[in-house]
Formats: C-alpha cells, sequence, structure tokens
C-alpha cells in the first residue's frame, strides 16, 4: 500500500462523493506519505472554496432589467431603416476605388494601344507576317508547318 499513491482516488471523482472505505484509506496512507497529504489538503481546500462560492447570490444592480431592454430597443429602431446614405458610407470608398479602376482600364485599353500601334506602324513599316516569315505574305496563306519552322527552326531528328 506504501507504494500505491491516493492521487488516483482523489483525480477519479468530487471529493463528496468518496465512500467511507476511499476515505480510510486516503487517512491511512497520508500518515506515511507527503506528496499525498498535500494533494489530500489540496482537494479539502478546493471542496471548501466550491461550496462558498456556489452559495453567494448575485443580485444584478437595480433597473438592470430596464436599461437593457431601452438599449435594445434603441438600436432595434436604429438598425431598421436602411438608406441610401447609410450603404454609402458602408461602402462608399470601395464603389469610388472601383469606378476609378474601370476609368482607368477604359483609358488604358481604348486611348493608349491605339496611339502606339499607329506610331509602330508609321516608324517601322513592318507588320507581324512580314517579322515572322521573313516575306511579304498574308498569314492566311502561311500554314502551321510553315510558321512552326520559321519560329522553332528544322528538327533535323524527328522525336520517336
Amino acid at each position: 500500500m506504501r507504494d500505491e499513491h491516493i492521487i488516483s482516488l482523489l483525480e477519479n471523482g468530487p471529493f463528496a462523493e468518496l465512500n467511507e472505505n476511499d476515505l480510510v484509506t486516503i487517512r491511512l496512507h497520508v500518515g506515511d506519505c507527503d506528496g499525498c497529504l498535500s494533494a489530500f489538503e489540496a482537494a479539502q481546500i478546493s471542496r471548501l472554496l466550491l461550496q462558498e462560492h456556489v452559495a453567494v447570490e448575485f443580485e444584478p444592480p437595480p433597473f438592470f432589467h430596464t436599461r437593457v431592454l431601452a438599449t435594445l430597443r434603441e438600436r432595434q429602431a436604429t438598425n431598421d431603416s436602411w438608406s441610401f446614405s447609410k450603404v454609402w458610407r458602408a461602402a462608399g470608398a470601395l464603389a469610388s476605388s472601383m469606378a476609378a479602376a474601370v476609368a482607368l482600364l477604359a483609358v488604358f485599353t481604348f486611348v493608349v494601344p491605339e496611339n502606339q500601334i499607329t506610331s509602330q506602324q508609321a516608324s517601322t513599316g513592318y507588320s507581324a507576317e512580314e517579322v515572322i516569315l521573313g516575306q511579304t505574305a498574308q498569314l492566311e496563306d502561311a500554314s502551321d508547318g510553315q510558321l512552326l519552322t520559321t519560329i522553332y527552326g528544322v528538327d533535323e531528328e524527328p522525336a520517336r
């Protein structure tokens, strides 16, 4: 019995539900074991503190119920009406930035590329077909094989 400690008895269930046989075993063991004695005393103190805490009744302050209900009614009155101004306050910055982004993309799409293409064609005079194929031919006239051969070169050993 001296090799077996009583901590498992204390941890298995509530202290108040220990039977007489367990209490006798605990009292015999704590006489010889200081570690188990401190665990037994801590369990007794915890039981007493919990009993005292359960006995205390909590009283809310006066007019607590009235103040809580008044606050709830006030919040419901202000949250019930959705107006354009409330929605705009919530999402105005997002909507404004999205409109600015769309306007900026429209400028880049419709104004800038047209000017760049016109200036490039005027300065070089080359078309994409002339640069890729090295001749003045239309893209419809060239086959896929001609385009791939021109771009990648001729493969001397075919793939197996």
